[in-house]
């Protein structure tokens, strides 16, 4: 897991200044156990302004610090990442989220662009089911 340090002077190697605000938003981050919202951020750090902690998020999410995670009920949460790229499985019974490493739309892309001629910038796909712990405690839930 990054440290509050190594993320301020990456921000700070790619022209970004180092606040007081951004700062305290970071170490919010950090110490996030699983997903969270950005209103869970902004409640932690009151006295920083919400447009502050929407562009940090950006730009934690541009530099992979944090990634995406898109409820199935749609609601939008963010994750610590160590990964670059990936797809998440959410279980929709415990709300627990797994990281997939591996991009299973790749070829799909190549595809796509072909047919299409669109030069596509990226993509965000995540899986909904119930994880094994779930399904074990309520059998009765079964995917079909």
């Amino acid at each position: 897991m990054p440290k509050l340090e190594e993320i301020v002077q990456q921000l700070e190697e790619t022209g970004y200044r180092n606040t007081a605000s951004r700062r305290e938003v970071i170490a919010a981050v950090l110490s996030q156990r699983g997903h969270f919202a950005i209103d869970d951020i902004c409640q932690q750090v009151r006295w920083a302004g919400r447009a502050t902690v929407f562009r940090t998020m950006k730009l934690l999410q541009d530099t992979s610090v944090v990634c995406r995670v898109l409820l199935e009920n749609g609601n939008l949460h963010y994750r610590l990442s160590s990964i670059g790229h990936h797809h998440h499985l959410v279980c929709v019974e415990c709300g627990g989220v797994q990281d997939m490493e591996d991009c299973v739309v790749a070829e799909m892309l190549t595809r796509l662009a072909n047919q299409t001629s669109y030069a596509i910038e990226g993509h965000w796909l995540e899986f909904y089911g119930r994880c094994g712990d779930c399904r074990v405690a309520k059998p009765e839930l079964q995917a079909v």
